[in-house]
């Protein structure tokens, strides 16, 4: 058989080490030591980590890399950056959208991503974000799978247009339903949003992922709604909860009879480590709340959690490089996962978990998979958080897609405290 690709000598995921894999046609056609034959291109790994693509699972591409336009977010609140972003919609053209959002993939791709559900503000009588990412997804087909939900970020009830342009948006093409309960102008029209929402949905054979209970009110309990809805209308495994971070701040027996219900329904959950902690707790003097939702907790229970990056250089979060490892690494410290086996889990949640949450199929490293993924230069997962290294080889359908030189060999290496030598790390004039 004619190979497109050999990755030789690599160490997968599962800690399995000297591993072949072969890619002809787009797909993965064998996983084992030894393949001996020709291809197009070789690639030895060195014994390095070779992963499926990295997934983010919630983001905002019709806003990012705006940062700064028409104006900073001075006090860094959610609120203020949801006014922000209101400013923005009537000034930006579909054309300044399509930029930024290439711009970005361009960069997302380079990181070794390989698929991102994008929300996409419908609160727009111009749907201008929904024409300009629709188009965007169809450019970056070849290297990057885009899902799109339609978001009514003002709210699908507080909106006056929104549930028509809701409507117009699913009909043009966009992937997943999707709510702000939290935000609409009281509870009960909150949970009424969420119930309208998912009978869309249901209707449609649409996968749903709302915006929910993004707050430090602990009585913001939408995901409780959303949890029975997804049960009375049949929706189990095609319901995301995002953000959840309220349940940060729940009380304890509240939430022991809430986790129950959330896998009852097979919800999935869309923690946002870096936004949610810079977003969370800003009206709290000390001790502050970090808001991220309790992860341990929710995984202990069995429910699928995948890690998102939700935002970079817009109106909500000024920093972020589209790396979905400063992700895992954030919610690793935060959700105080600090075990080996914990650890290893962080970087599904950003690949497995998260291609699972958006139905992702032929994803992984198994024998007719799909031939894309990440040659990093680390020796494990836990180290590739721990470092966050270099994407050396990002393969698409079995081509190289993107390189990346390696960085110090030293510093990358999975050095054991025995076995340390401090000479190794003295400054050195070829170091420079």
């Amino acid at each position: 058989m004619n190979f497109d690709l050999i990755l030789k000598n690599a160490t997968l995921p599962d800690g399995q080490t000297g591993v072949d894999i072969a890619c002809a046609d787009g797909l993965i056609v064998a996983v084992e030591r030894g393949i001996h034959a020709e291809a197009k291109e070789i690639i030895d790994a060195e014994g390095q980590l070779v992963s499926p693509p990295f997934i983010d699972p919630h983001f905002h591409m019709d806003a990012t890399l705006s940062l700064g336009t028409p104006r900073m977010n001075v006090s860094g609140t959610l609120l203020e950056g949801i006014a922000l972003w209101g400013e923005l919609k009537p000034v930006q053209s579909v054309e300044d959208i399509i930029e930024r959002a290439m711009r970005y993939c361009d960069l997302a791709i380079s990181m070794g991503i390989g698929a991102i559900r994008s929300h996409v503000d419908i609160c727009d009588d111009a749907l201008k974000g929904v024409e300009a990412l629709l188009d965007v997804r169809k450019q970056v087909a070849p290297y990057l799978d885009l899902q799109l939900v339609a978001f009514p970020q003002d709210g699908v009830f507080r909106d006056p247009t929104a549930k028509e342009n809701l409507m117009r948006s699913l009909d043009m093409g966009v992937d997943v339903v999707g709510g702000i309960p939290h935000f609409e102008r009281t509870m009960q029209d909150g949970a009424d949003s969420v119930k309208f929402l998912c009978e869309i949905a249901a209707e449609r054979g649409l996968m749903v992922d709302m915006h929910c209970d993004e707050s430090d009110d602990p009585l913001s309990r939408h995901v409780e709604t959303l949890a029975n809805e997804t049960r009375r209308l049949g929706l189990e495994g095609r319901v995301t909860g995002s953000h959840l971070t309220s349940m940060h701040s729940m009380d304890n027996y509240y939430v022991s009879k809430l986790i129950p219900l959330m896998a009852e329904a097979e919800l999935r959950v869309i923690p946002n480590p870096l936004i949610n902690i810079m977003l969370q707790g800003r009206h709290d003097t000390y001790p502050k709340r970090r808001g991220q939702t309790r992860v341990p907790e929710l995984k202990a229970a069995g429910i699928t959690v995948g890690f998102g990056s939700d935002c970079v250089m817009d109106p909500w979060y000024s920093l972020g490089k589209a790396d979905m490892l400063d992700v895992a690494h954030m919610g690793l410290h935060v959700g105080q996962l600090s075990s080996r086996a914990d650890m290893a889990w962080c970087f599904e949640a950003v690949t497995t978990n998260s291609a699972k949450i958006m139905g992702l199929k032929g994803y992984g490293l198994e024998k007719g998979c799909k031939a894309n993924m990440v040659l990093l230069q680390a020796s494990n997962t836990i180290e590739a958080i721990r470092l966050r290294p270099n994407r050396l080889a990002v393969i698409r359908e079995g081509v190289v897609i993107s390189r990346t030189s390696p960085n110090h060999p030293k510093l990358f290496m999975e050095n054991r405290p025995d076995t340390l030598n401090p000479a190794d790390y003295a400054p050195n004039s070829s170091d420079t």
